[in-house]
């Protein structure tokens, strides 16, 4: 196998360029079989399999940079640089990670996981290059769904009048910049690249500068050149920010790939290449449903059916519902989302209300906005962003809907621990950077059927509110306990003295366990839905206080800034004859794997919570 001899970097600089094609056949079949075990990225890797070993041919690395746009198209990139036995443990708790890690290889520059973020960094490591007084090369690569980001424009503008290398290649694989116009294009794409014409071009332009007029001259003949290309050359936004445009060229053409990145290596300016790929090229099920395999569980390679049947719907899937029933009945709803309408289970509505979806591209920070701008319109718009996408929103949910008072709902997917997408994606932070807004009101459901109602009650309150629920299946359980949700107003589940447990969304079914534990053991124990993290519900923390000697705060968030915190703080202020016991996340990021497997690591599982408890009942 022409794998077995890539065993580190620049190994691949030893295959025959003849056997690129059938070494190119060999990574795509080893992706597909261990990410068929393993669960990961397919669509997004099997589409850069030629890019990634083209690159892998033009730089010297770790010496070149490579920063990779979100990084979940890396999996070829880590196989170049010596890590496929790593692939056995992809996104495993101790494993390797499905995104680019410093810690993992120095051929990992960058650590990534959100997008549009890779040209901004490049740029650092640009400007860093120069005032160290290197000459590596720095490629930032992106997607074009990443490239609707506005964090990806500001660093173009700034990168745009540079006068040193720095390569952008944008991986298109939906056509969504422009189409290649036929033979004109490459025609003229040729001669751009071609060691004669940069020659003869830079020379001109020498010359011309020495001369008594020679910037009015450069500057007269690039706006003519300029004009003519605009005709037919796809991509002059680019050309005229700053920027040389290469491209469109053939994302799967290692060769072709090979000579314009070399050429691209000789400009002394940015310049982006224009990549056009398939997602999920050489393997059927995900050419054929690219959206299914972007982060796909483990599959039946054969047919690319996932292996594990769901019989239980999952929070997002009774999100689906409700906001289709809203808005049969309520002509105001609208729905926002962030390139994630399959993800956040508006495709439904989508399809049923087409004119009151929208889908801004990954652009959290202006879907924010645009809803804010949809609620001073008269409409009730539901912004439904994950949770450590919504993080990149911050100001606009501060300064543009919280500020105004507007009635703007959040429904915030895969909040607490998701898994094996890692740190980068772990919802762990929205209780901290929500509750420090002035206005926000945040509550999370205990089971599927509070996450209706709240989404009702939500629609009726007059300001911002939030709603987090987690990934995986909804929660069943007290399907009898359905009081009528108030503003600010936990819910009793169980009444005794001693010891109450004080549970927030995800954490009511690890505490229904644990109370059922200790009254195995005659250990008095009550029970308390929260409900709501802001504001969270003093009355009840008052009225608790005066039989029971343990309060334990049970959330799926880190302790600063949390429910927890804010139990602890009044009780200190008003000196409450109870003692807290907060149960979360560490204030730490949390890496990759299962999410029980995690539960237990950090602390916050059933096992975990009951030894606690009896822990502190013993100190007393």
């Amino acid at each position: 196998m022409l794998l077995e001899q890539i065993q580190q970097t620049n190994d691949i600089k030893k295959i025959r360029p003849k056997d690129y094609p059938a070494l190119a056949e060999e990574i795509r079949r080893f992706l597909i079989e261990k990410i068929s075990v393993t669960g990961g990225h397919l669509g997004s890797n099997l589409g850069a399999v030629e890019l990634t070993m083209a690159l892998h041919l033009s730089l010297q690395l770790p010496e070149d940079k490579i920063v990779w746009d979100v990084g979940h198209q890396s999996y070829t990139h880590k196989l170049l640089t010596g890590r496929r036995e790593g692939f056995d443990t992809l996104r495993k708790y101790g494993g390797m990670s499905g995104f680019p890690k410093r810690k993992e290889s120095d051929c990992d520059c960058f650590d990534t996981g959100h997008s549009s973020t890779s040209i901004s960094a490049g740029l650092g490591l640009v400007r860093a290059r120069d005032l160290e007084g290197g000459s590596n090369t720095i490629v930032s690569v992106i997607g074009d769904g990443a490239l609707t980001g506005g964090m990806a424009y500001e660093a173009l503008n700034n990168a745009a009048r540079m006068e040193t290398n720095f390569i952008i290649i944008l991986n298109d694989n939906n056509m969504s910049i422009s189409e290649n116009v036929g033979g004109v294009s490459k025609y003229l794409n040729n001669i751009r690249t071609s060691n004669a014409y940069l020659d003869v071009k830079d020379g001109i332009y020498n010359t011309l500068r020495k001369t008594k007029y020679g910037d009015e001259i450069v500057t007269g003949v690039r706006r003519a050149k300029n004009s003519l290309k605009q005709l037919v050359i796809p991509g002059m936004w680019f050309e005229d920010i700053g920027i040389t445009y290469l491209g469109p060229v053939d994302g799967h053409d290692v060769n072709g790939l090979v000579r314009v990145i070399n050429e691209a290596k000789r400009r002394k300016n940015c310049v982006l290449i224009h990549v056009l790929t398939q997602k999920g090229r050489g393997y059927g099920p995900a050419e054929k449903h690219p959206a299914r395999f972007h982060g796909a569980e483990p599959f039946d390679v054969a047919t690319g059916v996932p292996l594990k049947k769901r019989t239980k719907a999952n929070y997002t899937d009774v999100f689906s519902t409700v906001m289709v029933k809203m808005a049969a009945r309520m002509p105001d709803v609208v729905a926002v989302t962030a390139a994630m309408p399959d993800g956040t289970g508006l495709k439904r509505f989508k399809s049923m209300y087409p004119e009151r979806f929208f889908d801004v591209g990954i652009a959290e920070e202006h879907a924010v906005t645009f809803a804010a701008g949809l609620a001073v319109g008269g409409l009730h718009p539901v912004v439904a962003i994950y949770s450590s996408f919504l993080q990149r929103a911050y100001d606009q949910i501060l300064h543009d809907v919280c500020l105004q008072n507007l009635p703007v709902i959040f429904a915030i997917d895969r909040a607490g621990l998701v898994g094996s997408d890692g740190e980068t994606h772990q919802g762990i932070f929205d209780l901290s950077y929500l509750s420090s807004i002035p206005n926000m009101h945040i509550m999370a459901p205990k089971n599927k059927w509070e996450l209706s109602d709240m989404m009702k009650f939500a629609y009726r309150f007059p300001g911002p509110i939030a709603i987090r629920y987690p990934r995986g299946e909804a929660f069943d359980g007290l399907q009898e306990m359905r009081t009528p949700i108030e503003m600010g107003k936990s819910e009793m589940l169980k009444k005794e003295s001693g010891i109450v447990l004080f549970a927030l969304g995800s954490m009511v079914a690890a505490a229904l366990e644990v109370y059922e534990r200790l009254k195995e053991r005659k250990i008095p124990c009550s029970m308390v839905n929260a409900r709501f993290a802001k504001p969270i519900d003093k009355d009840m923390i008052r009225f608790l206080s005066c039989d029971h000697d343990l309060i334990v705060s049970l959330e799926e968030n880190v302790e600063s800034g949390g429910m927890g915190e804010k139990i602890r703080t009044l009780i200190d202020e008003e000196k409450l004859p109870v003692r807290l016991l907060s149960i979360h996340v560490p204030d730490e990021y949390v890496e990759h794997g299962n999410v029980e497997i995690l539960k237990k690591e950090i602390g916050i599982d059933v096992d975990s919570i009951y030894e606690k408890i009896m822990k502190e009942i013993e100190n007393g």
